[in-house]
């Protein structure tokens, strides 16, 4: 923040950036454009658009490793079968299935769900339009709540977070554990009772 502060809003483009990409900061991202939004409350809303561009070209990271070697990847952990039911339920989403996580705060595991669309090669646009919206939609929420209730927000949340540190990242640990499962199920599993079509020889064949 040093180095980076003084260059002004090139500065949280280069710090957004090296985030999404595949070296994340010590701190969250949110809490960096509220440094910027605090020291110029008009700009917020520059700040969060620059913050959600610059952090959608940084995913493109991890979304191209998954385009380039992904697939073998997974093929080496699941069968083939396995993975077009992953990759079709994937695509009846995929657009949803980035925004959300990438709506969401730390230590949502969002390189995952980047890595997963260029494994199943989600077209590069619609992917970091849906980085782009749900991170924007996250640094508006969080600056939105900082402009209304001020500093004293963070205060009081930093000052519970210390005295009740334990409670609170069991909480926050259970709520991301069920999350995660919810997602993955949804990405990745088929409904209760649905037939699944297999591959074999060119020929579509229906699971008894």
């Amino acid at each position: 923040m040093a180095t980076m502060k003084p260059l002004g809003i090139w500065g949280l483009a280069g710090l957004a950036f090296v985030d999404s990409a595949l070296i994340p900061l010590p701190t969250s991202m949110d809490g960096t454009v509220l440094i910027y939004v605090q020291g110029n409350h008009g700009r917020f809303v520059l700040y969060c658009l620059v913050a959600a561009l610059a952090s959608s070209i940084g995913s493109l990271v991890p979304y191209f490793v998954g385009r380039a070697g992904g697939e073998l990847f997974l093929l080496k952990r699941i069968n083939r079968q396995r993975y077009e039911r992953m990759r079709d339920r994937f695509e009846k989403q995929e657009f949803m299935a980035i925004m959300i996580p990438a709506m969401l705060p730390p230590p949502t595991p969002i390189k995952l769900f980047e890595f997963a669309a260029g494994v199943f090669e989600m077209k590069p646009l619609p992917f970091a339009t849906a980085i782009f919206l749900g991170k924007l939609i996250q640094f508006l929420v969080c600056s939105i709540l900082f402009l209304t209730f001020g500093p004293a927000l963070l205060r009081e949340f930093r000052l519970a977070l210390h005295e009740h540190a334990a409670v609170m990242w069991t909480v926050a640990g259970v709520l991301l554990v069920a999350l995660t499962v919810w997602i993955v199920r949804k990405l990745f599993s088929g409904r209760s009772g649905t037939e699944f079509p297999m591959e074999e020889d060119g020929v579509e064949v229906r699971k008894d």
